[in-house]
């Protein structure tokens, strides 16, 4: 592809709940604009886009996938992002790159759990975004209570520019009331939509839509309302100039419709990613700080400025290295060249640079501001760091990654494979952000936390499949946390004589509860050198590991503040190491007098039923000690969202499944820690202590 101006790009991430058919719609956009030469099926090894093995096997997205396209000479990069929770941390990552999105929802199920998740995410980077109602093919399809989702979940003005023709096996055609032309489509064919006549018995519709279009249009500016109020309509330059307008103010929502699967409306959507959605220099502005005075920086999209660019992928590969997908915002980045990785302080050495097509990657000789690359073999970077000139360092601000909420403890099966496994493991984690990795210091288990059982599964298929490594793998423990409702105020002494220099170490500290997701905070409050400067953060040092092992039940603590205010010490036995001990011998004798309590996580599900199965849920959620939040009624499922604690839903799926027949779905994600009822913290303690033993 020739080389782009930055006001011919369209950075454009296809975000959606699971299933809606985003990888479809990139696939069929990717085949209509002549990159694929066929029209790629997700769950088969015709996808450019779900590529990886993992994909394959599960018939849905995994990970970010990145290809580029052009459509009436402008460059498309398309950023599919997966729609499932456990996989939802590339979403994020996709939301901070690009300038715009299109919301992919299904005509049969309307906007679901993580729509609404994706909305918010775009409504705090200020993107602009289109809605593709896809499926239209589908059994269930019907675009109104579609419409009519969408006005109530997002709370904006819907502007629908397309309306189908017959729905289910009956859809063959788009109207467009932009430029009142009808489309007829070819299942499955080339996806070039064919000028044609609607049928007659549609008049009445068709203009009745037209007449809301115009009306939603003229509400956006007062001039075009007076206008319209006048006139009772709007001339088509007026008209095409406010809902250009209303869109890119926010003041509209722009709804499109088709079938991916089948290759129908494509062309009219990549048509509309051209006309309404911003290039990158006329997205809002983006601002950094600086890595040297922390002051924020406007980062302009410009081609001649100082470098700037975010990695928002890594992809870890055996055999061809570490993969580094980024976007630049401003200046470039060149092929043999350096680069200034601005969190780790340190220049990387840039070979060949990439543009992708999923997996498919073609050398450039230059990533300019705006666009989307590639990069293989990079040292330290990471996904999140800021890419920049050593001489104007800026940093982005992170990407906040979801927590994760699951922990399972693996054990190699042979010595070989545990020998392998930690350099499998890192270089997993390297790749997704979401993957926590820790050795239990007092089990010696070692333990990797993700985001759900699927997440889970399918590190360890790839440890297998990448690394050689298989583990055995033990059923996943809950996260539980401690905490204090109480305080007080305790002596931590350590004190050892052993014949030579002893060991001395007197701390005093005060203990209280912080609110809850506080963490921990250390003060030092001694005055009159009643302990020496250099001991003070030994002490802080030794409360910080004595946390890691609560009192009741030896899960972590949290949510504590520790005041150091008085203590002493030897001018010849004292050392780091004894006031360490101190430090760790005085919190853990505090927390037992300040009333320590248990924490469970708790999760925010949203279970999507058919109503006849409201009562049966509801009580479910309510035996699962679920507390019920409130319901969304649509015309063909009820939607009850509900906080859970995490111990109850561990098998959820299989309940859900057993109590509907296979025609629920639920989504859930981690909300926050509450306290444990007693009498159930009893059993945890009483189990945890028979672990011990």
């Amino acid at each position: 592809m020739k080389p782009c101006k930055i006001h011919e790009i369209r950075n454009v991430g296809l975000v959606g709940h699971g299933a809606s058919g985003k990888t479809s719609v990139a696939e069929a956009a990717l085949y209509l604009s002549g990159v694929s030469d066929r029209l790629g099926k997700v769950g088969d090894n015709s996808s450019m886009m779900d590529y990886d093995p993992d994909e394959v096997k599960r018939g849905h997205s995994i990970g970010v996938s990145a290809a580029f396209l052009e459509w009436n000479k402008n460059k498309i990069n398309l950023v599919d992002a997966p729609g499932s929770a456990n996989f939802i941390a590339d979403a994020v990552a996709c939301l901070r790159v690009v300038d715009s999105a299109v919301v992919v929802v299904s005509a049969a199920d309307g906007v679901q759990f993580y729509t609404e998740k994706f909305w918010k995410w775009a409504d705090e980077q200020s993107l602009q975004r289109v809605v593709f109602v896809n499926k239209l093919d589908h059994e269930r399809a019907n675009i109104d209570p579609v419409l009519d989702s969408i006005r109530r979940k997002f709370k904006k003005k819907t502007a629908l520019l397309h309306v189908p023709v017959g729905e289910g096996e009956a859809f063959s055609g788009i109207f467009d009331l932009v430029t009142n032309a009808y489309f007829v489509y070819q299942r499955g064919g080339k996806g070039v939509g064919q000028a044609g006549q609607p049928p007659k018995d549609l008049a009445d519709e068709l203009e009745t839509r037209r007449a809301e279009l115009v009306e939603a249009v003229a509400e956006t500016d007062d001039e075009l309302l007076e206008k319209y109020l006048e006139n009772g309509e709007l001339s088509q330059e007026d008209f095409n100039s406010g809902l250009r307008n209303g869109i890119q103010k926010g003041d509209l929502v722009p709804v499109l419709c088709g079938s991916a699967l089948f290759n129908m409306g494509i062309d009219l959507l990549l048509n509309a990613m051209n006309e309404f959605l911003p290039p990158p220099n006329r997205r809002p502005a983006l601002k950094a700080k600086s890595a040297r005075d922390d002051s924020e920086i406007v980062v302009a999209a410009d081609e001649n400025a100082a470098v700037s660019g975010l990695v928002f992928k890594t992809i870890a590969d055996p055999y061809a290295g570490k993969l580094t997908l980024f976007r630049v915002f401003s200046g470039s980045i060149k092929a043999d060249s350096n680069v200034y990785n601005v969190n780790k302080q340190t220049s990387e050495r840039v070979g060949q640079i990439f543009a992708l097509q999923g997996k498919k990657q073609t050398p450039v000789p230059e990533v300019s501001a705006g666009d989307i690359g590639a990069v293989a073999k990079l040292k330290v970077t990471a996904t999140g760091d800021t890419l920049g000139s050593p001489d104007s360092p800026l940093l982005f601000q992170p990407i906040r990654f979801p927590l994760p909420v699951l922990s399972r403890a693996l054990v190699p099966k042979t010595r070989a494979d545990e020998e392998k496994i930690s350099a499998a493991l890192h270089r997993l984690v390297e790749e997704d952000p979401t993957l926590k990795v820790d050795r239990d210091a007092k089990t010696h288990e070692l333990l990797i936390t993700g985001m759900g059982q699927a997440h889970l599964d399918v590190i360890i298929e790839r440890m297998k499949r990448r690394f050689g490594v298989e583990v055995d793998v033990k059923p996943p423990k809950v996260p539980y946390l401690e905490t204090i409702r109480g305080a007080a105020k305790v002596q931590g002494k350590y004190k050892k004589q052993t014949g030579g220099r002893g060991q001395y170490g007197d701390a005093w500290l005060e203990i209280s509860p912080l609110p809850r997701g506080d963490g921990f905070q250390f003060e030092n409050r001694i005055v009159g050198g009643a302990i020496p400067r250099q001991y003070v953060p030994a002490v802080e040092k030794g409360v910080h590991e004595a946390m890691s092992e609560g009192f009741l039940a030896h899960y972590p603590l949290v949510d504590i503040k520790v005041a150091l205010y008085d203590g002493s010490y030897h001018d010849v036995d004292s050392s780091e190491m004894a006031f360490k001990i101190a430090g760790s011998l005085g919190f853990k004798k505090g927390v037992a007098e300040c009333k320590p309590i248990l924490l469970e996580p708790i999760m925010h599900m949203e279970v999507s039923i058919p109503g006849d199965y409201v009562g049966d849920i509801i009580g479910d959620l309510n035996s699962k000690r679920g507390k019920i939040l409130g319901i969304d009624a649509n015309e063909d499922s009820q939607t009850i969202k509900a906080h859970i604690p995490m111990a109850s839903i561990m098998s959820y799926a299989a309940d859900l499944t057993a109590l509907t027949g296979g025609r629920g779905s639920f989504a859930a994600e981690f909300s926050h820690y509450d306290d444990l009822p007693e009498h159930i913290a009893a059993k945890v303690i009483e189990e945890a202590g028979k672990e011990r033993k």
